[in-house]
């Protein structure tokens, strides 16, 4: 085997592929990426045998086809390092892969192209094309709820729901749920639900552009596959059942207050510097036209900030984590933003009020 390319044809496609490629790894041959090259290209594989990503790179001189497993972060190390504009050529020969670039010469050791494994995609039941731009907002208004190593293994990912009407992503840590709807769906589907794993999810935003490139969602039994342009990720699915998110949403949360988003967030942001560093916790007094936020820990510091609100219903107290409230308030986007609540016991209605296709439920704690 042996191609020609320069430093930057290859350098997103070598970053994005090695994204999947864990550090340690019980098969020698998966800490290497498959590269495969043939008279229209090369096609460059990394796997962790959960998820998978292939890219498909033309316009490579290819002087020689053939097939090889080359160290994924040593190759994409060398290749960051190497001077913009460079040309690069690489070369197999026996159980070496040598990298010559002007006068830079690089010999990785190689393992045998057959021991690589491949993650095997049954035909999709689903498919549904949606912009990068769409597809970005559905991960990044929700995935920061997802749990991490949580022993319910279910809630380490993210649901996504796809019928007729719509496409929705949810996700959830049993202490908050974030959710965020797209009105474009799939044509004949009633309602199809599966959760994509923690580290797909993240792979997945890595590869997206926030444009308007096609993006095609194909969800078969066991994987969701996702591609976009010359790239395709295919993740396994968690088997698992996913809470009924629809019954923790609030229906009766009769007490609401707006208030400017960034004025909000940045009062959280000072008084968490007191709060308390393990609980996180911070006092909300609610009256009328003002919130009162408190924080102390166990060193008897405080904080106090007060806050100019629209709210007429009634004074009342309630405690939330305030990094619950920062995340949710660092993912909107909107000037203001509404949060409901029923009483003091009762979960907060999150809420932006253009665009209204995010949701966000924040469950209180005891101070």
């Amino acid at each position: 085997m042996k191609f020609t390319t320069n430093r930057e044809g290859l350098l997103r496609p070598l970053q994005l592929v090695t994204g999947v490629v864990e550090r340690r790894q019980t098969l020698p041959v998966l800490s290497n990426l498959l590269i495969e090259a043939t008279p229209a290209g090369l096609s460059i594989t990394g796997t962790d045998l959960e998820v998978e990503m292939v890219a498909i790179i033309e316009g490579v001189q290819v002087d020689q086809p053939g097939t090889a497993t080359i160290p994924a972060r040593k190759l994409a190390d060398i290749w960051r390092s190497l001077p913009e504009g460079a040309e690069v050529s690489v070369t197999q020969e026996a159980d070496r892969a040598i990298v010559r670039s002007g006068r830079s010469r690089f010999t990785l050791a190689t393992l045998p192209p057959q021991e690589f494994p491949k993650v095997e995609g049954a035909p999709s039941d689903i498919e549904i094309k949606l912009t990068s731009k769409e597809v970005r907002r559905l991960l990044d208004q929700v995935g920061f709820s997802m749990a991490q190593q949580d022993v319910r293994y279910f809630l380490n990912g993210m649901l996504l729901e796809i019928t007729s009407g719509h496409t929705r992503t949810v996700a959830t840590d049993g202490h908050r749920l974030a959710m965020c709807t797209l009105n474009r769906g799939a044509d004949g589907v009633e309602r199809h639900q599966v959760i994509v794993p923690r580290k797909g999810v993240i792979e997945f935003s890595r590869l997206l552009a926030d444009d308007d490139t096609e993006v095609t969602l194909s969800v078969s039994a066991n994987h969701l596959r996702v591609k976009q342009g010359a790239y395709t990720l295919t993740t396994k699915l968690v088997d698992g059942k996913f809470p009924d998110y629809e019954k923790v949403i609030p229906k009766d949360a009769s007490r609401s207050l707006q208030c400017d988003r960034e004025t909000l967030r940045q009062a959280f942001l000072r008084a968490s510097i007191l709060s308390n560093e393990k609980y996180r916790g911070v006092r909300l007094t609610i009256d009328e036209d003002t919130l009162t936020i408190q924080a102390n820990n166990p060193e008897q510091e405080e904080a106090e900030e007060i806050v100019s609100v629209a709210y007429q219903d009634g004074m009342m107290e309630i405690g939330f984590n305030v990094s619950y409230l920062q995340d949710v308030l660092g993912a909107l986007s909107t000037d203001q933003v509404t949060i409901s609540v029923s009483d003091a016991n009762s979960s907060a209605l999150i809420e932006a009020k253009e665009p209204d296709d995010s949701v966000y439920v924040v469950m209180p704690m005891r101070l």
